[in-house]
């Protein structure tokens, strides 16, 4: 039977902590006296005594047996009720012309998707632009604590590799997730602040700094001006955001050991090894081509090819510059570069490069198993043997964002978006990347003027890639539902 009782309960703590959440932008309202304050105390009042109201009737008398199923469950609803309780102060203040945006925006920001429907952010509520980042933010810490202990225990593409002892069994999740949660966190509060530090350094306002770095160590993408950060227009700037990208795409826990005086994992993980040197052979190649086409001079080639790069391998998606203008080579460059992802346990979204590694060695074992073929092969990962469900785990991912992908262009198409945007957009969506290819929804558009049902679409495609598929997908098919 469904512990439906415990998923209201933790639904409820869930909602108070995002009450809470809602006061910080209303003193930000106050303090610049705009009056769209009133809009996050309506909205934190509403939050805050549904959670209470869910909290207290549905507090458990006794330790549940929490299994596989309920963990499903509850990692869906909560993405989707906190979703939809963070659109009211969009809803609320007008910020959104309709629910269907507001519900877009918040999604967008939860998921650390970065794909925006509001337009004129330079003359936004300080409020709603801290809102905004401030979703992000909790979203990327959401992200990362469900990457590191739910996923490993329901052994969903590959993540059983990753299973710690916080997670060896799904029922033992919540006991021990504090754990496992607060090392994320004391770690993901000194990113922030370190990257906020040198943002405000480099020429930002208080402001700017503490929405930027929220979007940057988050990968997520929301800026506070149309332009993103082509608004600043300062290397130094670009530079702290390259570097807090890249560390916002790797694995959190291992800055935490960094932290804890154990450097060693951080630089003998073969993920994080494989993701820095691709992003920077491809930083190289794309300011090559970019010097070689004349589009900049040596410098702003490297500069902003190097951004592109780190932006969309993160999954951020910031722009410096509209990369439309850039030429076939670059534009596949970046589409291709849609599709990877940084490291798991981290902010990014995207295949993860894991699962290609993975995927890789299981077609070099099959290539050396055709020309040895009663030899016995062990491939390694990470000093770890790869076990045939590992495989199957992984290459079922594959099989399924494939699928999942040409579903989504299929859908956008249907809606009325040309091919680029079609192809691009599933693309960004499924990887929470944020700017897609083209004029409508590249880097110097948005996604105001889709149809609402256009952005329906979009926001169920950002929900899938962000719960890694299965966790939304094995809720829409009848035998889970049977006893």
């Amino acid at each position: 039977m469904i512990q439906g009782r415990f998923i209201a309960f933790i639904l409820g703590i869930f909602l108070s902590i995002l009450a809470v959440a809602m006061v910080i932008p209303a003193g930000m309202d106050i303090l610049y006296r705009d009056p769209d304050w009133v809009y996050f105390g309506e909205s934190a009042a509403i939050t805050g005594f549904i959670g209470i109201l869910l909290t207290l009737a549905f507090r458990p008398e006794e330790q549940p047996t929490f299994e596989v199923r309920e963990t499903f469950i509850l990692t869906v609803s909560s993405w989707v009720a906190i979703a939809a309780f963070a659109s009211l102060p969009f809803i609320l203040s007008s910020a959104a012309p309709s629910i269907t945006d507001a519900f877009f925006e918040a999604i967008s920001g939860l998921t650390t998707t970065g794909a925006t429907v509001f337009t004129d952010l330079n003359y936004a509520p300080p409020g709603i632009l801290l809102w905004r980042a401030l979703l992000q933010w909790l979203g990327g810490i959401g992200i990362v604590v469900m990457a590191m202990t739910i996923l490993p225990a329901l052994k969903i593409g590959g993540m059983q590799l990753f299973r710690s002892e916080f997670s060896d069994r799904s029922e033992k999740y919540f006991p021990r997730v504090s754990q496992i949660a607060s090392a994320i966190l004391s770690t993901y509060v000194l990113m922030s602040a370190l990257c906020g530090v040198a943002y405000w350094f480099a020429g930002m306002t208080a402001f700017e700094a503490i929405c930027t770095t929220m979007s940057t160590v988050s990968t997520a993408g929301f800026a506070t001006s149309d332009l993103s950060l082509e608004y600043f227009d300062d290397p130094v700037i670009e530079g702290i955001a390259i570097v807090f990208m890249l560390m916002g795409s790797m694995t959190l826990l291992l800055f935490t050991r960094l932290l804890h005086g154990d450097p060693g994992p951080l630089f003998k993980d073969s993920q994080t090894r494989v993701y820095v040197s691709l992003v920077g052979v491809a930083s190289f190649l794309m300011g090559l081509w970019l010097w070689e086409t004349e589009q900049y001079d040596f410098f702003n080639s490297l500069r902003h090819g190097a951004f592109a790069v780190v932006s969309i391998a993160s999954t951020t998606g910031f722009t410096t510059a509209d990369f439309n203008t850039w030429g076939g080579f670059a534009l596949i460059f970046i589409f291709l570069l849609m599709f990877v992802g940084g490291c798991t346990g981290s902010t990014a979204g995207g295949i993860k490069i894991f699962r290609f590694q993975i995927l890789f060695k299981a077609a070099k074992l099959q290539i050396v198993q055709l020309r040895r073929p009663h030899g016995v092969f062990v491939p390694l990962y990470n000093n770890q043997k790869l076990k045939e469900p590992e495989f199957m785990s992984v290459l079922a991912f594959f099989a399924l964002y494939i699928f999942c992908y040409a579903a989504l262009a299929l859908s956008l198409s249907l809606c009325g978006l040309d091919v680029i945007s079609s192809l691009s957009g599933s693309a960004t969506i499924l990887g929470n990347v944020g700017p897609g290819l083209g004029t409508q929804i590249g880097p110097i558009g948005n996604y105001a003027a889709l149809s609402d049902i256009t952005k329906w679409i979009i926001m169920f495609g950002m929900l899938v890639g962000r719960l890694e598929l299965l966790t939304l997908l094995i809720l829409l098919t009848p035998t889970f539902w049977r006893t």
